[in-house]
């Protein structure tokens, strides 16, 4: 199996998956991927869980996540760790973009 290392930024589109909000797929193999996520003011990603781990970066905007049982209203430079199957979504209160990396990758965004 070759294995890529080069993921062109021009070659990674910007999808639109809801009104709203758009992703990015980066570099990624069978065991890590990254993600930016675009989102508009106003826009919520509903409470789901996964068996990915997963670590979010915002990259710009403003946010009010939950995780768990805790909330947290984040920014700019902030990150946060989600565990396999812990609970979690956002509301984008200002619009922004989020760098999410997964681990194992999650085969339902390729």
């Amino acid at each position: 199996m070759t294995v890529k290392n080069h993921f062109p930024d021009a070659e990674n589109t910007l999808e639109r998956v809801a009104d709203g909000l758009s992703r990015k797929i980066g570099a990624h193999n069978d065991n890590l991927m990254i993600v930016e996520v675009h989102f508009e003011a106003g826009v919520t990603a509903p409470l789901h869980h996964h068996v990915h781990e997963q670590i979010t970066y915002v990259m710009s905007g403003k946010f009010e996540f939950t995780v768990g049982d805790q909330t947290y209203i984040v920014g700019a430079g902030d990150s946060l760790y989600k565990q396999p199957n812990i609970e979690h979504g956002a509301t984008c209160l200002e619009a922004g973009t989020l760098l999410d990396v997964f681990t194992p990758h999650r085969e339902d965004f390729l």
